[in-house]
């Protein structure tokens, strides 16, 4: 009988780390991936004797192509069956566009969108397979919404919604489903935390933690649901961008963007509080 395993990038922190301990509950054997030096090994340690599954890690860097191409190596050099992919590895951005160095930039763009679509396009061979398999591509809600100092981010997970929904159709028929994932804010880093405390209330109760997103996604990846929204808010965000205005929903971006230039100056002033209590 085979074995098959469950490959995850950005496996080592936030929501990857909290999908990797959701299928090892659920007794799915895992390849983890994530950074050198991001503390993978410990962590595939830890859940293989915990939850008594095979997991085996791959340090790589998925900035480069390189990176990718070490990963789809491995795999196939250990002729491990891939039941499920999920494209959870990531890079958030937040300030004017003129302010963030270039190659910051490619450095997200190699990662939200080039090694998506290579691991896709190069591991689908091994998902066909052992059909019936399935992908997860990790998105956004701001995939659906033009966010000022989000810019490149939002556009990086635009890409991945409509590729994602492009491919479930193509592949409908060889029976590897794409399921697309479009969480709000969640609770991972400190710096985002304290940048959802200083968010508005509205916006503050659709923050959810890792935990609750990743039981949603596992849940949604399993079923083949197409698109994985968690949270009643952030699914009436989106009734609600239907239905607005256009200079309404233009009002109240702009709107946003100044409360956003305002997070930078409270999570300082929150850093500097940490460091005196701590002197």
């Amino acid at each position: 009988m085979k074995s098959h395993y469950c490959l995850i990038t950005g496996a080592s922190q936030g929501l990857g780390k909290a999908i990797s301990f959701e299928l090892a509950m659920r007794k799915w054997n895992l390849i983890l991936v994530a950074l050198p030096n991001s503390g993978l090994e410990n962590l595939a340690n830890y859940i293989k004797k915990a939850y008594k599954v095979s997991v085996v890690y791959i340090a790589a860097d998925l900035s480069s192509r390189s990176g990718s191409e070490l990963v789809v190596d491995f795999i196939n050099q250990n002729q491990l069956n891939l039941k499920f992919l999920v494209n959870n590895a990531g890079v958030l951005s937040r300030g004017l566009f003129k302010d963030q160095n270039v190659d910051y930039y490619m450095n997200q763009i190699n990662v939200n969108v080039l090694a998506p679509t290579y691991l896709s396009r190069e591991l689908l061979p091994n998902l066909k397979l052992n059909a019936p398999s399935g992908i997860l591509n990790v998105s956004s809600m701001a995939s659906f919404f033009p966010l000022p100092l989000k810019q490149v981010y939002c556009g990086t997970k635009s890409y991945l919604s409509t590729f994602s929904r492009s491919l479930r159709i193509e592949l409908k028929k060889e029976e590897v489903t794409v399921s697309l994932l479009c969480p709000g804010s969640i609770n991972t880093t400190t710096r985002i935390c304290l940048q959802n405390r200083s968010l508005g209330w509205l916006d503050r109760k659709s923050v959810l933690n890792p935990e609750k997103v990743s039981k949603l996604a596992v849940e949604g990846m399993l079923r083949g649901k197409e698109i994985i929204t968690p949270g009643f808010i952030n699914k009436l965000f989106l009734v609600l961008d239907k239905i607005l205005p256009k200079w309404l929903k233009n009002m109240l971006i702009m709107k946003e963007l100044n409360h956003l230039q305002n997070i930078g100056k409270f999570i300082n002033d929150e850093k500097q509080k940490i460091q005196l209590k701590n002197i």
